[in-house]
């Protein structure tokens, strides 16, 4: 740990130095060398030190910064460096007792004031350097999002992508420059945004229309997920993910994805999941990256192979699901890759129904066999059609 912190991570506002607190003011005095992006250097006129443009991509100025390492620097961010900001890739970067943070108002935070929104009820989201496809879970009538974006053509995208999922007549309010002199707030609803925005840009958004709302529960309705048949369906899906029982920061192997729905959900059950879905089909494979970038999951690996040859160079998971592909070699691998994993299996043939149960029987674990049916016209009446039946295995590698 060092003695005595040589980085600071300054927040700043639109206001440039006037919004500085003195201990603000102070660093960037005592710096030798400021680095940031030139919009933030702009607000800087009088700045002694010598200064340094971040470069584009982000990544190429962590060696700048600790070739520093040891003299005074001040890296600047945006507001709150520590939410959606450069701060916690540059703490990650260095040891404890090396910097230090001044945060400044988080653009959260000022967008809430000017639209008078309890932070604690609306949903924060950094789609600047993001797929703007993430706000699809969160899109239900009286939600409110307040979004980060890169730039004017971003809210052009979110407010197509409103109308394009029947939510058009959501409230958009543009939030430009919040802070400063250029501060610019224009209320509109999504279907009649024209565009015209510039950086830097948030919008709040107020959800309204009649577009399909995504549950929060598991099981969410087969029509949201594209495939070619190969499915997990949603009642039978809802029974493995509570079997998968998904935790904060756990990974998952889902083997045979089909359409990804098993993997989709779970990512979708916490922000910090993690999951791997391997296919052999490249058909299949890319139907499940389309469907995780359509319902806002874009952590979603997707490897293209047959296990358990495919699962050899994967990080290793706390769960793994068994969609297809059923074997006594999978089952055999699976206990030498991924020991003391949790481990479900579905069988629908008679062949893996007696694999699992003869594993069960060995191994431990819980079977459960799922039989289902629906009511669906029968003549002039109507009948239960009985879909076959699931076996489902729950217990540990």
């Amino acid at each position: 740990m060092a003695d005595r912190p040589w980085l600071t991570i300054l927040g700043l506002g639109e206001d440039g130095p006037e919004g500085l607190p003195p201990a603000s003011r102070a660093a960037l005095e005592a710096a030798d060398c400021v680095i940031g992006p030139a919009r933030h250097l702009a607000l800087l006129p009088d700045l002694s030190a010598h200064r340094i443009e971040w470069p584009v991509p982000f990544a190429e100025g962590l060696p700048l910064i600790l070739a520093r390492r040891g003299t005074p620097t001040v890296a600047l961010a945006s507001g709150d460096p520590f939410w959606f900001g450069a701060g916690r890739v540059l703490a990650e970067a260095l040891e404890p007792g090396e910097w230090r943070a001044l945060p400044g108002p988080s653009t959260f935070s000022l967008a809430a004031a000017r639209l008078g929104w309890g932070l604690e009820r609306t949903t924060c989201l950094g789609l600047h350097a993001a797929p703007l496809t993430r706000l699809r879970p969160h899109l239900a009538p009286g939600a409110r999002i307040l979004a980060l974006l890169r730039d004017g053509a971003a809210v052009d995208a979110v407010a197509e992508l409103l109308c394009e999922l029947g939510f058009g007549e959501s409230s958009l309010t543009l939030c430009e420059a919040l802070g400063g002199p250029r501060e610019r707030v224009l209320q509109v609803r999504a279907c009649d945004w024209t565009g015209g925005a510039s950086h830097p840009v948030a919008v709040g958004l107020e959800i309204a229309g009649q577009g399909t709302v995504m549950t929060c529960a598991s099981g969410r309705e087969d029509a949201l997920f594209a495939s070619d048949g190969q499915m997990t369906k949603r009642p039978v899906r809802a029974l493995a993910l509570s079997a998968l029982a998904p935790r904060p920061g756990e990974r998952l192997w889902d083997i045979g994805g089909g359409s990804g729905s098993i993997a989709i959900e779970w990512l979708l059950a916490h922000h910090t999941t993690q999951a791997t879905s391997i296919e052999p089909r490249p058909a299949r494979a890319a139907n499940i990256r389309a469907n995780a970038t359509a319902l806002g999951v874009d952590r979603l690996q997707v490897v293209e192979g047959t296990a358990p040859e495919a699962l050899m160079e994967l990080p290793a998971p706390e769960v793994v699901f068994i969609g297809g592909g059923l074997s006594r070699a999978l089952l055999d691998a699976l206990t030498e890759q991924a020991p003391g994993a949790r481990l479900v299996a579905h069988a629908v043939t008679l062949e893996s129904e007696a694999l699992l149960a003869d594993w069960q029987a060995t191994q431990g674990g819980e079977l459960l066999r799922i039989e289902l049916a629906e009511a669906r016209p029968l003549g002039s009446r109507r009948g239960w059609a009985a879909a076959y039946p699931v076996v489902q295995y729950r217990g540990r590698l």
